[in-house]
């Protein structure tokens, strides 16, 4: 079953970006979920949490793709998107080679 067409604003996209960050070396650290939740509020978090817990790898990528060509991203957020990227991956002090292959996808989808 597809999922539908999340409609985040940019704070919510993030988040969820983030989470899968986390998730896709098969480990949510306590480090990685410390720092997202640092940059939002409870209520967004549990929301995009939620949501996130409910999807299929395939489907987040579908999500994500959808989602950037929703919104118009300026370089300079991009930029800065892809160091709280980083910053997600090296938190737990752990650079996996699942987490280096996200950011070359992660790279090729957001530029």
């Amino acid at each position: 079953m597809k999922n539908e067409l999340a409609n985040w604003s940019k704070a919510e996209f993030k988040i969820y970006m983030l989470l899968l960050c986390a998730k896709f070396d098969h480990h949510e650290a306590e480090e990685e979920i410390a720092l997202i939740k640092s940059k939002t509020d409870e209520a967004t978090f549990n929301k995009i949490y939620n949501e996130f817990s409910c999807d299929e790898e395939d489907s987040c990528f579908e999500k994500i793709e959808d989602t950037i060509n929703q919104h118009e991203y300026t370089l300079k957020e991009l930029a800065d998107l892809k160091q709280e990227i980083l910053e997600v991956f090296h938190s737990d002090k752990n650079f996996s080679q699942r987490e280096r292959y996200l950011e070359k996808v992660f790279d090729n989808i957001l530029y």
